[in-house]
């Protein structure tokens, strides 16, 4: 990997020096929104959007098992970037990339101190494993976070602290172990996520009042329409 970024001649260069080339003819003020957006903006955005989801969901009107998968499902967004992370450190022992800057003259590099392995970005496999976690919980909140991640890793490149196919391989490691250990991540929790619903003190991270009283409801409306069937019958016999 690191043979081929130290040619000039390679896709993955020319697309490196293209996008980089951006942050050379822009204007300074919006180099340094990228960097503050590429570094840590958009992870903030992707935190906020789970708690955004987090927040719908527990409100929504269901039975307390749909409301503890669903939340587990949220629980296993942020676990999945943990987890693509901690899969990435041996694969960045392993492949031993160093960063686009250090074989290449003339980038722009918009932030410093990245002395690590490049490949593959951590930014770009974190935000693409919460984005495709969260698809899995919810389309809507989960195309918005999948758009976010592809957005991390054009700034990433744009930075010039990483090489194209760096992003690239984090969006697959990122997608592949959030996908993947879904199944076994909602058996573990959800159960967990029940006894949590069933707890006066912390029930309401599962489900709002609202939605308790919605179901409950429900279950008593359900309960009374089952009793007039039982009397309707016993008086017919």
């Amino acid at each position: 990997m690191a043979g081929l970024a130290a040619s000039g001649s390679n896709p993955d260069v020319d697309l490196l020096y293209d996008i980089n080339g951006l942050a050379q003819e822009a204007p300074h003020w919006l180099d340094r929104v990228v960097e503050f957006v590429g570094e840590y903006g958009l992870l903030l955005a992707m935190v906020l959007l789970v708690l955004w989801c987090w927040w719908t969901v527990r409100r929504r009107p269901g039975s307390a098992e749909e409301a503890a998968a669903s939340v587990a499902a949220l629980v296993w967004v942020p676990l999945a970037a943990g987890v693509a992370v901690l899969v990435n450190v041996p694969i960045r022992g392993f492949v031993e990339r160093p960063r686009p800057f250090l074989d290449h003259q003339g980038l722009e590099v918009l932030i410093s101190g990245k002395t690590d392995y490049s490949f593959v970005s951590d930014h770009a496999t974190i935000t693409m494993a919460m984005g495709v976690a969260l698809f899995v919980t919810n389309r809507k909140f989960g195309l918005v976070g999948i758009a976010i991640g592809l957005l991390e890793g054009f700034c990433r490149v744009y930075m010039g602290v990483h090489y194209p196919t760096d992003v690239v391989g984090g969006f697959a490691l990122g997608t592949a172990v959030a996908l993947l250990l879904s199944p076994v991540a909602s058996m573990l929790l959800t159960p967990v996520l029940r006894a949590v619903e069933r707890s006066p003190r912390v029930g309401w991270v599962v489900r709002s009042r609202s939605a308790r009283e919605a179901g409950g409801g429900a279950q008593v409306s359900g309960a009374r329409v089952e009793e007039t069937a039982s009397e309707e019958r016993d008086l017919a016999a």
